[in-house]
């Protein structure tokens, strides 16, 4: 489990707004987590910030562990006259979910209160009842003419997310919204913070991307820049444990079984192998996933920078994603975290990938 202090930080990178284009807030506070735990921090132009620690083998790997900062959310469009703000989605948000919901605009004067407009029961007519598209959702934030809304601070180009706080479901499974992928950058502060009272070889770089959920553009960059040797991805996974999916369709992962670790594709044969000799030599439990094309994470773009470079995934189950109660088990956060840290230690000069 995660103690107690780690899970107040955790929760408070949950409860700040970080939306794909918009993550400087939450960047500057994983910095201030991560720093007392790396020999140099630095960020580039477009926010992808990251740590590294030195390792004590100049010929050992140079290993980025990389996982992304943003969240899916929406975008004022249009505002209207009567002071109602219609919205379109940035990243993969969910519009079967996007109605009668509280949010928080991200406006210029700070944020702003608001919910996604609904129309009663009783007056739809039930032939007409459908997903709305996303010209036809909008925000209501109190306002009366588009000049209120002006002098709220909000204007076109302003981002929005839902307003939903985490919380705990029996002391041990977390709920929340943006746990996709808030957890990866949790668990890179939590593996150096492991790794600062011992030498290890490797050099790492623990990296936190913008831009996932909207094409990988972070990982993108980041990766032709620092050049790494070796790069494990850290993100989350659909737990298919719950009534209505197939898994002779999508596979089985159950929450609460340990982390899964990804096959095919963008991941290195070597480098899976290494991950289950680690798992197996330290009794971590892991779960298989397969990848017949791309994994629809940062490794699709990590793998094939400059000349190649040898990747894996390693995600943590999750159970509702890109919904606002995403759930995770916090045993199979632990148990990542065991895992990177038992993989960094076992990095030599010399291993061949």
């Amino acid at each position: 489990m995660i103690n107690q202090p780690n899970q107040a930080f955790l929760l408070e990178l949950l409860g700040t707004p970080s939306p794909s284009g918009f993550e400087s807030a939450l960047q500057q506070r994983w910095l201030e987590a991560i720093r007392p735990w790396a020999d140099e921090v630095a960020q580039d132009s477009y926010g992808t910030a990251w740590a590294v620690r030195r390792g004590t083998e100049s010929l050992a790997p140079r290993l980025m562990l990389e996982a992304h900062a943003d969240e899916v959310g929406f975008i004022v469009h249009y505002i209207s006259e009567e002071g109602f703000l219609h919205i379109a989605p940035i990243g993969g948000a969910d519009r079967v979910l996007a109605r009668a919901r509280r949010v928080r605009v991200l406006g210029s004067q700070g944020p702003v209160d608001g919910v996604l407009g609904h129309t009663a029961i009783h007056l739809r007519d039930p032939k007409e009842d459908k997903v709305p598209e996303w010209h036809e959702l909008f925000v209501d934030v109190g306002a009366r003419s588009r000049d209120e809304v002006a002098a709220l601070g909000i204007r076109v180009g302003h981002p929005i997310v839902l307003a939903e706080e985490p919380f705990l479901l029996d002391r041990r499974r977390l709920v929340g919204r943006a746990l996709d992928n808030r957890l990866g950058g949790f668990i890179l502060v939590q593996v150096l913070q492991t790794l600062a009272a011992e030498p290890v070889a490797a050099t790492v770089y623990a990296v936190n991307a913008v831009q996932e959920e909207i094409g990988g553009y972070g990982a993108r960059m980041v990766a032709y820049r620092l050049h790494p040797d070796l790069a494990l991805v850290l993100e989350v996974t659909h737990a298919t444990d719950v009534p209505g999916i197939e898994a002779r369709r999508h596979g089985l992962i159950r929450l609460g079984s340990g982390p899964v670790i990804t096959h095919g594709t963008a991941n290195h044969p070597k480098l899976v192998e290494r991950l289950l000799q680690v798992a197996e030599a330290e009794s971590i439990p892991v779960q298989h996933e397969a990848s017949s094309r791309r994994t629809g994470t940062d490794a699709d773009d990590i793998f094939a920078t400059r000349e190649g470079i040898p990747c894996a995934l390693v995600s943590v189950p999750l159970r509702y994603m890109h919904s606002p109660v995403e759930m995770v088990d916090l045993d199979d956060v632990a148990h990542t975290v065991k895992l990177l840290v038992a993989f960094i230690r076992s990095l030599q000069a010399g291993d061949p990938f």
